[in-house]
């Protein structure tokens, strides 16, 4: 590739390359809690849990999956918002040397049976309310016990005590028996004394699920060394920043690659504290901020600028926050502006894949700021642009192509997957499907994205999943989802729907069709009947004219 030209553009301290620490994320948490055992890890509203805690709870967790007949090797899934369970499960799992399966409390019965039976799943750990749908979904699995998990568990008093209360929706009662078990009432029983680490280097840690280019929901398999090295990887990146000094807002769910890498992981690498939020708002990250002045802030774009447009938010003193970290979508200019000129704190967009660990560009720490750019690749990382017709053509600085990736954070394919693994794996490079372009200093400009995804609200969306729902409405003939310019979301679905000769139908019944069938940021926002969708000389729908065309009819308006 020649001389790199981003490594010119790296922060004081930063090297190109760097000699990994060859623990695993479960063994960084153990030594956080030596070092740190009164420091503060998980603040759940309130209730702070130390880093010696934090430890000890994993492994009483630990000790109870064991006893439940989990082992190396052996899926369980964490179906779990930012709550202290969460983190706890999850380092349980990875602490005996088990693989832990990602799984997005928001999805419903159709979508949560798939990734549990893709995965050979054998436990999941989700929410009390969510207990039912297991039930009538474990038998198309391998599942074969459930571990409920009480939202309000480690809320303090008085706020455990008001919960069930006003919030009786999210409470649901359970009785322990065979099947099922309530996680607080399970792990008191075992020991939290110090626990073997059974995680193996280049075993799987973790499978997190991505719908990739074409649709197909994949795992992607994580190995104990991916996480760890992607972290240290991070963590160099911030040469000033010590262990067991910081404190960041939790926004990025766990269940999603960005927060399990860069909240729960990393977090637990530096000893840092998080701020749990179970459900990111604008009101409640306010809250926090003022409260326990947190110095790091990630979030969405869209939390952003739900925060700026509050005339609260910039009358709070803001004082305490070092740095802001964005990903997931593009990020305005105008937003990184308002934040710099408001706390004089640095905004790091992060650009990276489920498939990447998922951290592979960053703004350089206290160096240029460019709008519209992704920052830099870490060290040892690699980022080519390659020509569109010819993936073996690289293209020069400033010129668009396919981005593609190689280091030592890159998955070791997809579970049981391995034809799609070769199509986007190749000597060791793992082929985005995003276009972008480095520029001269060596920062990566993302064009477009994969083919046909939309982003709302920091959630990736795969119109094929929701053209599969589409055509089964009994009186639809064709249809077609796109992502449209939406101001707040970024981006939202629209519906193109052909009906059937003779039928009748309004947007409102298509919409809450979908409702039934796809978690709620998935929904199309608006339906447009047609009498016949574009295609191609082939007869395939041409996707990118309808959402070209809408997009031109926005611009008119």
């Amino acid at each position: 590739m020649g001389e790199l030209p981003w490594i010119k553009s790296y922060a004081a301290g930063v090297p190109a390359t760097l000699t990994y620490e060859k623990i695993t994320i479960s063994q960084a948490l153990s030594r956080s809690a030596r070092n740190f055992p009164h420091g503060p890890a998980l603040n759940y509203m309130g209730r702070r849990i130390t880093y010696g805690e934090y430890d000890g709870l994993v492994n009483r967790c630990a000790r109870a999956l064991m006893d439940l007949g989990i082992r190396p090797g052996d899926k369980v899934a964490v179906c779990l918002p930012n709550i202290p369970q969460a983190f706890i499960a999850n380092m349980a799992v990875f602490r005996i040397g088990a693989v832990a399966v990602q799984t997005n409390p928001l999805y419903t019965e159709r979508e949560l049976e798939y990734q549990l039976r893709d995965a050979e799943v054998k436990m999941v750990i989700t929410l009390t309310l969510l207990i039912p749908r297991m039930q009538k979904i474990k038998p198309a699995t391998n599942m074969e016990k459930m571990i409920a998990c009480h939202i309000h568990s480690y809320l303090p008093f008085p706020k455990k005590q008001l919960f069930p209360f006003v919030k009786k929706a999210m409470v649901r009662r359970i009785i322990p028996n065979e099947e099922v078990r309530v996680f607080k009432d399970l792990i008191r029983n075992y020991s939290p004394a110090p626990l073997e680490d059974k995680g193996e280097w280049h075993e799987t840690a973790a499978l997190l699920y991505t719908g990739g280019t074409t649709g197909v929901s994949k795992g992607v398999m994580l190995t104990h060394a991916n996480l760890s090295i992607n972290v240290q990887q991070f963590a160099a990146w911030f040469p000033d920043i010590k262990p067991g000094q910081e404190c960041l807002v939790g926004n990025f769910p766990v269940f999603h690659s960005a927060g399990f890498t860069a909240i729960q992981n990393y977090c637990a690498w530096m000893a840092n504290q998080v701020l749990l939020v179970p459900r990111p708002e604008p009101k409640i990250i306010m809250d926090l901020i003022q409260k326990y002045r947190p110095t790091f802030l990630p979030a969405v774009p869209t939390i952003f600028v739900g925060l700026l447009a509050d005339p609260a938010f910039r009358k709070m003193d803001l004082s305490s926050i070092k740095g802001f970290f964005s990903g997931a979508a593009p990020l305005a200019a105008d937003t990184i502006n308002d934040l710099s000129n408001l706390t004089g704190a640095g905004m790091c967009e992060v650009y990276g894949l489920t498939e990447t660990a998922p951290i592979a560009c960053v703004t350089p720490w206290g160096g240029k700021i460019k709008p519209g750019t992704v920052g830099c690749p870490l060290p040892d990382t690699l980022v080519k642009i390659v020509d569109l017709s010819d993936p073996d053509k690289e293209c020069p600085l400033e010129v668009a192509g396919e981005i593609a990736i190689k280091g030592p954070q890159v998955m070791a394919g997809y579970y049981k997957k391995p034809e799609e693994t070769a199509k986007v794996l190749k000597d060791g490079w793992f082929y985005t499907g995003d276009i972008g372009l480095l520029d001269r200093d060596g920062y990566l400009k993302i064009v477009d994205r994969k083919k046909d995804m939309v982003i709302a609200g920091g959630y990736n969306i795969y119109p094929v999943e929701i053209d599969g729902v589409l055509f089964e409405h009994p009186k639809i003939l064709e249809a077609c989802a796109v992502g449209v310019p939406d101001p707040y979301r970024g981006e939202t679905i629209k519906a193109f729907v052909v009906l059937k000769t003779g039928e009748t139908c309004t947007a409102e019944e298509i919409i809450q069709f979908c409702k039934e069938r796809l978690a709620a940021y998935k929904v199309p926002k608006a339906v447009t009947f047609l009498d016949e969708l574009p295609k191609s000389a082939v007869g395939k729908v041409l996707r990118r004219k309808l959402r070209d065309t809408e997009q031109e009819q926005q611009g008119a308006a």
